[in-house]
């Protein structure tokens, strides 16, 4: 999901930068990973993933800054945490973190992309939730770029990244877990058919 500069250098390397508009992407769900992760009291990491999204994934091949990465979450039948955590999963719905019955999505728009090898770089959007908006900056990697047994353009990629989820009105029980959250993103990405 924030790969999208550097899989624009790189799919042009491999011979498609002929192509003068953006290609359009899809997420490869069954080989897409979106996590958030957190410190509980100091005596353990725990996670979250993200299982219903879709969005826009545009790269443009000449000029990566041309690109456009827009992702909609739906967080109310979207978060998984893992086996017999209905309630957990119930406070996260509650107005301590994502107050989901009035903010039952989220919403990230990338706003830059940086890089300068063609491999690694940064992509900055906005992340909206809990109806609060701001920034938020991934290191991305491009993994491998390639062709499928079906013959369609797949490329690859890792993100990670952190923020302060007080910044969005969720820091309920800081200090005590963690008010950073790491962010990491290992994705499949496969051209649109035309």
């Amino acid at each position: 999901m924030t790969r999208f500069l550097t899989a624009t250098a790189a799919l042009a390397l491999i011979g498609a930068a002929a192509q003068a508009e953006p290609v359009s992407f899809e997420f490869d769900k069954s080989h897409t990973i979106i996590q958030a992760s957190w410190v509980h009291q100091g005596y353990s990491t725990q996670s979250l993933q993200f299982t219903d999204y879709d969005g826009t994934l545009d790269l443009d091949l000449e000029d990566p800054s041309a690109s456009t990465v827009d992702i909609t979450f739906n967080l109310a039948d979207g978060i998984w945490a893992g086996a017999n955590q209905e309630r957990f999963l119930g406070h996260l719905a509650s107005d301590d973190f994502f107050g989901l019955d009035a903010n039952p999505t989220a919403h990230f728009a990338a706003t830059g992309f940086e890089t300068e090898d063609g491999e690694t770089g940064t992509m900055t959007g906005d992340l909206t939730m809990n109806g609060v908006t701001a920034p938020v900056t991934l290191n991305v990697t491009l993994n491998q770029v390639g062709e499928t047994q079906d013959g369609n353009t797949k490329a690859g990629f890792t993100a990670t990244g952190s923020l302060m989820r007080s910044e969005w009105d969720m820091g309920f029980a800081v200090p005590y877990v963690s008010d950073e959250i790491e962010l990491f993103i290992s994705t499949e990405l496969v051209a649109a058919a035309e």
